[in-house]
């Protein structure tokens, strides 16, 4: 059975991250109240509260890469993926790691791009042609 993720983080300011995440990154504002804001985030339920973001470092190795970690972010369909792609590129987001493929030819062959919310929370969007492939050995 599958079931919608909830995850709650800190961002600075909820005015800039209502910009970020409804008018960049196309998620739909849900309930909120002058600390927090939900948003619907590709069917899953993120809630940004005021506060101080995580703390992250680069310590996570993936194949060439060094990645922010810890990093939350979405799988989605590759169609998806390009759509997010240059919605991202179009808003002038700073890449982590651009958008790129990985593993390519191998099992778990995916699309990636690392970028930072206005806060810092590392993101990670990953996409795949085919969906069977997300959990692949």
């Amino acid at each position: 059975m599958r079931s919608v993720f909830h995850l709650a983080i800190h961002v600075h300011d909820l005015d800039a991250a209502r910009e970020f995440y409804s008018g960049i990154m196309g998620a739909e504002e849900g309930r909120s109240t002058d600390t927090w804001v939900d948003f619907d985030f590709f069917g899953h339920q993120l809630s940004l509260h005021r506060g101080t973001p995580f703390a992250t470092a680069n310590t996570g190795k993936v194949g060439d890469h060094m990645v922010p970690m810890p990093h939350f972010g979405i799988v989605l369909g590759l169609a998806d993926w390009k759509v997010l792609a240059k919605r991202l590129e179009d808003a002038g987001v700073d890449f982590v790691i651009p958008p790129s493929v990985r593993f390519e030819g191998q099992p778990g062959e995916q699309w990636t791009m690392f970028f930072r919310d206005l806060s810092g929370n590392p993101i990670e969007v990953k996409g795949f042609a085919d969906t069977t492939g997300i959990f692949a050995s």
